[in-house]
């Protein structure tokens, strides 16, 4: 689904219009992701907690010769799903 497709949505099930979904949306994307910078968790009763943790350094290898390359650590985000989300999946 791309963000239009789900603008579209929210637009018709909430009967907002669709410039105004576009806005709310664009300033909620906008704040998780200086929650996400800032303070390094954000959590969604019921559905999720978008964490960042930190990828350590390690050894991998080029897929076209096989030669070992070394790969920096790095932030990356996780998301472990809530109680609500782990139950459509069940």
């Amino acid at each position: 689904m791309t963000k239009a497709e789900l603008i579209s949505r929210l637009g018709n099930k909430t009967g907002m219009k669709k410039v105004d979904v576009e806005r709310v949306l664009t300033a909620f994307l906008e704040e998780a992701k200086n929650i996400l910078k800032e303070e390094g968790k954000l959590t969604l009763t019921g559905f999720g907690t978008f964490r960042v943790v930190e990828r350590a350094a390690r050894e991998g290898r080029n897929p076209q010769t096989g030669a070992p390359i070394k790969i920096p650590a790095t932030k990356v985000v996780r998301f472990k799903p809530g109680k609500d989300i782990k139950a459509l999946f069940s």
